[in-house]
């Protein structure tokens, strides 16, 4: 039998599929049913109403989504925020321009890498030298 500290209360409990303990796993299926039967009657609701209404964090309607739990097809003004600048999305972890920064600063860090290779040159050419004594 393990055991494990629940990650939302910090009691310790048996580990299971979910892993959290029994009770938290009861308090986010309640936070669910208050989201979901919200969202039945105010379609257009944004994520912040939700929140507002049902008291739930807007971090646990975030993973609701996430996990597919709440549908956003059939409502038009949920979305959840960006990881990185907190702008409103309906998919992914990061909007459009924290993604094109990203993927923009690694290309730059990786050709930035290639320039700066120490000796890089020198090294070859010193192998080389040593590869040619070998073969006599």
């Amino acid at each position: 039998m393990n055991l494990g500290n629940c990650p939302r209360c910090g009691k310790l409990y048996t580990v299971n599929i979910r892993e959290m303990c029994p009770e938290c796993m009861k308090v986010i299926e309640k936070e669910y049913e208050k989201c979901a039967t919200f969202l039945r009657e105010q379609k257009g609701a944004t994520i912040h109403e939700v929140s507002e209404a049902t008291e739930v964090s807007v971090r646990q309607i975030t993973k609701f989504i996430k996990e597919g739990r709440i549908s956003i097809a059939n409502a038009p003004n949920l979305a959840y925020p960006c990881e990185v600048c907190g702008t409103l999305i309906r998919e992914s972890n990061m909007c459009e321009s924290c993604r094109t920064r990203l993927t923009r600063e690694l290309r730059q860090a990786a050709a930035g890498d290639q320039e700066h290779q120490p000796g890089s040159r020198k090294d070859r050419e010193t192998y080389s030298a040593v590869d040619k004594l070998r073969k006599y």
